[in-house]
């Protein structure tokens, strides 16, 4: 039986030690921390470093010991003179490399040793420890140092993988929590590993109680349900077999996802629109493993839907009856078997053309709206613009319109120009009678006052009609919004003017706002121009 001397067999149990130590630890920096200590100590070292290749292959100083870090550039030198696979170097230049390193350290460094920290003949980095005296050691102490290195090359390998995969699931969860989707992991059984906050906001749930819980528990689908689940999807073979093809279940076969849309109900009982991306994810075996759902408020997009509706259907509206007037008149006034006296011919042709002017200005109005949503601005020819003139106009022309309303006219005195465009300005203040007129279907008197301090001139055009509610003065320049009472929605017009109006008045620096009192009290329009350009 053979007796190791004492410090052998402390060195084996400091070895053994270390490497269970190692192993178990999956922190790289600590790691690396604790294996040059150990290696220093065993060799009984003054300085000692670790350096670890990086993605270009260049050794790169992660850890040191003995030395203050801001000198690690002492060691480049001698981490070029390291293979690509092995660190076999001539002993002589390795010899000179020590001791130029000692002599900028300062230090009486005699001796490095270096321990090649290799896995699946791979050598990740190299560990060096510096003595000063030399002396290798012996065959012994070097498989058992080697040794050791190896277990370390191990354990380095599993400490980056470790923080690999721990960065790699920090990475998703902050896409996962950062994204305007909402989103749920689901297991077979379609139960909530996983959401986000996005979903939670969607469905009014908290997250902390969403886990665990059926999915139909939190998406609760409002009645039209969609035409097929996920229940009766997976009922019927999916995700292995796509076998639905029904309006509103969109399939993508080759990916095995599938999408439907409707409405849900929150927690607190509101509605709200989403459409759902249903994905599988699969074992290595092919058996289902989890559903990732990805939940997409589409409200607006319902909404910009409808809006489009309701738009084609009163543009088309609006652009029957100016049509049918036309073709009327024009049709009757050339009937070959009546005489028409001057006076009749004369009606019929004023009506034609201001059915024709009416449709010229709706499809202007389209085109701008068109325009402004592709360009996002107006076109500005830049004039000294007199808006009182152009009130005076305004009222002029609508004088026959009028009917049993009142105008009442208050401008102030030498009421200043404004820097504009005349047409578009002039626009504004027809659009704006034009509404007062229309929306005060009795009659009543309509106001326009003119004010101006040194910055800005102010016009508000007031009638005595329908009023607005909250909610419309909230919307009512909004593109194609039309007031849902029943006395509005009897008036003609597509929901543009006053969208037009507000982008025009913004190009021109300035600001409109509504005012009403309420319901059939009648509703006040103010717009404000500056006075000088900016």
């Amino acid at each position: 039986m053979i007796i190791l001397p004492d410090f052998r067999v402390r060195q084996r149990d400091f070895l053994l030690k270390i490497s269970r130590a190692i192993t178990a630890q999956l922190d790289l920096d600590q790691l690396l921390r604790m294996v040059l200590e150990a290696s220093v100590s065993m060799l009984g070292g003054n300085v000692g470093l670790i350096a670890l290749r990086d993605p270009d292959d260049q050794l790169r100083v992660q850890a040191i010991l003995g030395v203050e870090p801001e000198k690690v550039d002492v060691f480049e030198p001698l981490l070029e003179m390291a293979g690509s696979d092995d660190i076999s170097v001539d002993p002589d230049a390795l010899k000179l490399r020590t001791r130029l390193i000692a002599r900028k350290l300062n230090m009486n460094l005699r001796q490095v040793i270096s321990l090649p920290m290799r896995i699946s003949n791979e050598m990740l980095g190299i560990i060096y420890v510096f003595r000063s005296y030399p002396g290798a050691p012996t065959p012994d102490e070097t498989m058992i140092l080697q040794s050791f290195a190896d277990q370390a090359a191990i354990a380095v390998h599993n400490a980056g993988l470790y923080q690999a995969t721990i960065a790699e699931k920090q990475r998703l969860s902050a896409i996962l929590d950062s994204s305007g989707d909402g989103i749920m992991i689901l297991d077979a059984d379609q139960r909530i590993l996983r959401c986000n906050q996005a979903l939670a906001r969607m469905t009014g749930w908290e997250l902390r109680y969403v886990v665990g819980r059926l999915k139909s528990d939190v998406v609760r689908w409002k009645a039209p349900v969609p035409t097929i689940r996920l229940s009766d999807m997976m009922e019927a073979g999916w995700p292995d077999t796509l076998p639905f093809e029904e309006e509103g279940i969109y399939l993508d076969k080759e990916a095995r996802t599938f999408y439907v849309d409707g409405d849900i109900e929150r927690l607190d009982g509101s509605t709200l629109s989403i459409g759902i991306t249903y994905s599988p994810l699969f074992f290595e075996d092919g058996s289902l493993r989890n559903i990732v759902c990805d939940v997409r408020d589409i409200t607006h997009f319902r909404e910009a839907e409808k809006m489009k509706s309701t738009f084609i259907s009163i543009v088309s509206h609006e652009l029957k009856t100016p049509v049918a007037l036309i073709k009327g008149y024009a049709g009757t006034l050339r009937r070959e078997d009546a005489r028409w006296d001057e006076s009749t011919v004369r009606r019929g042709l004023k009506v034609i053309e201001e059915e024709a002017d009416r449709l010229t200005d709706l499809i202007e109005n389209i085109l701008i709206a068109s325009k402004l949503q592709v360009d996002g601005v107006l076109n500005v020819e830049w004039q000294e613009v007199k808006l009182d003139d152009a009130i005076e106009r305004a009222i002029e022309g609508f004088a026959t319109q009028a009917g049993n309303h009142k105008f009442v006219v208050n401008i102030a005195e030498d009421f200043p120009t404004v820097p504009g465009d005349k047409r578009q300005l002039r626009s504004v203040v027809d659009n704006l009678i034009s509404n007062a007129l229309k929306y005060s279907p009795t009659g009543g008197t309509i106001s326009i006052t003119g004010t101006y301090d040194d910055n800005v001139v102010e016009v508000a055009i007031s009638d005595e009609g329908i009023g607005l509610t909250d909610y419309d003065m909230q919307n009512i320049f909004h593109r194609f919004y039309r007031s849902k009472s029943a006395d509005a929605e009897s008036v003609p017009g597509t929901g543009l003017g006053l969208y037009l109006t507000r982008e025009i008045v913004r190009a021109h620096g300035g600001n409109i706002w509504a005012t009403s009192p309420g319901r059939n009290k009648g509703t006040t329009f103010i717009f404000t121009i500056p006075r000088y350009t900016t």
